[in-house]
């Protein structure tokens, strides 16, 4: 059974950092992109950043220039940078892969979501 699991997140105040990492396991052939969500109280779910197998990077407009998405393809594993924090990036952050567990099985994998907190 494949899964996501998340590690990092907590409490930082204001201008702070922190890093969250996500590995994935199972038994499966191939993981196309990775990614991380976020969604906070009240609000949808939204993209944060996702990074392609070949390593294409894309992120939301919101922390351009403060998060880096990172990805160890032997491992299985992507990450968050997350610098300069905010307030507003309050959220339960989800990472997220498109993963084949068969060639004619290609679906998305969510992991079961980690708090981050920014105090002002």
């Amino acid at each position: 059974q494949v899964q996501l699991v998340e590690s990092g997140g907590g409490l930082v105040q204001a201008g702070g950092s922190l890093g969250l990492s996500c590995a994935a396991s199972g038994s499966f052939l191939f993981i196309n992109t990775m990614g991380w969500y976020r969604q906070a109280p009240g609000k949808q779910r939204e993209l944060v950043a996702t990074i392609t197998r070949a390593g294409t990077t894309n992120y939301a407009d919101s922390v351009k220039g403060r998060f880096t998405i990172s990805r160890d393809s032997a491992k299985n594993t992507v990450s968050l940078e997350m610098n300069s924090l905010k307030p507003e990036d309050t959220a339960v952050y989800y990472c997220n892969a498109e993963i084949a567990v068969a060639l004619w099985n290609v679906r998305a994998y969510w992991g079961q979501g980690t708090q981050v907190t920014v105090s002002s």
